[in-house]
């Protein structure tokens, strides 16, 4: 246990000065604060728009909107927290194109572990809130039969849901090693896999459930939990009770985030310059 807080000590040291850095500067923490919060409450005004709309239909995808706020809740309460700790890899490719990256080579860590606490962007917690609440109200206006197993699952599902979008932004940095400015392509992944992930799984056609549903698992993150924790019928390729995989799918994402990383640090050959 001590060497592991003295192995650590580097890390928290980083993180704790970043943090301090960003709450010294209060108005505008404050305002970023802020702007977060209204980014999560105008995309959940847009969940409730929307599925307000076809109430009378049946929902979407054989969603209503109490069971919609209840997917919207876990995959953005999963996505914050993994962008609070993951979402600063996405500026790798400034690394690279200024050399710089290769700083991190001279210190003796894990570059990757240096990259992910190397910053911590604390605004990310207001959507996290956003989240937490959506979760909490859905909980509250679905009809969940509480018992051990669906606590489990519960738990399963926010954990696993974590840790696939952190392993999306991991994904996306290994990739930025050989395409340096695509981070639009692979932010069409990770951001959209976020949007997709709010979204029930039971609308896309095969192409889409193949990318999103199993490539990049995200109909694992929440989608899938809900349907099986609520007892729908799963759509065509998802039965009901795959909601249970989430930690596969997470797993999975892992295996596939640092594949891609290992290979782009072994393509990288320094800045150049």
């Amino acid at each position: 246990m001590a060497d592991l807080v003295q192995r650590t000590a580097p890390y928290r040291a980083v993180l704790a000065s970043r943090i301090r850095a960003q709450r010294s500067h209060r108005a505008s923490f404050r305002l970023d604060l802020f702007g977060s919060l209204l980014v999560g409450l105008v995309e959940l005004a847009e969940v409730w728009v929307v599925f307000s709309a076809v109430g009378s239909a049946g929902g979407i995808g054989g969603l209503d909107l109490s069971a919609i706020v209840l997917v919207f809740g876990l995959a953005e309460l999963g996505y914050s927290l993994a962008d609070l700790a993951f979402g600063h890899c996405d500026g790798l490719p400034i690394y690279l194109r200024s050399g710089t990256l290769d700083v991190f080579y001279l210190r003796p860590q894990p570059l990757l572990l240096q990259l992910v606490t190397s910053d911590i962007s604390l605004r990310r917690l207001a959507r996290a809130s956003i989240g937490a609440v959506a979760l909490v109200v859905g909980l509250t206006i679905n009809d969940v039969t509480w018992s051990p197993s669906s606590v489990a699952l519960l738990v399963l599902a926010a954990a696993s849901g974590i840790a696939t979008f952190a392993a999306m932004f991991v994904w996306a940095a290994g990739a930025q090693f050989y395409l340096i400015d695509g981070a639009e392509a692979t932010n069409a992944f990770v951001y959209g896999g976020r949007y997709a992930a709010t979204q029930p799984a039971a609308v896309w056609n095969r192409p889409l459930k193949a990318v999103f549903g199993f490539f990049f698992p995200m109909a694992f993150t929440a989608y899938l939990p809900v349907v099986t924790l609520l007892g729908l019928p799963g759509p065509e390729w998802m039965p009901g009770w795959l909601g249970w995989c989430a930690p596969l799918g997470a797993l999975w994402a892992w295996v596939l985030a640092l594949l891609t990383w290992r290979a782009g640090v072994r393509h990288y050959q320094g800045g150049g310059g």
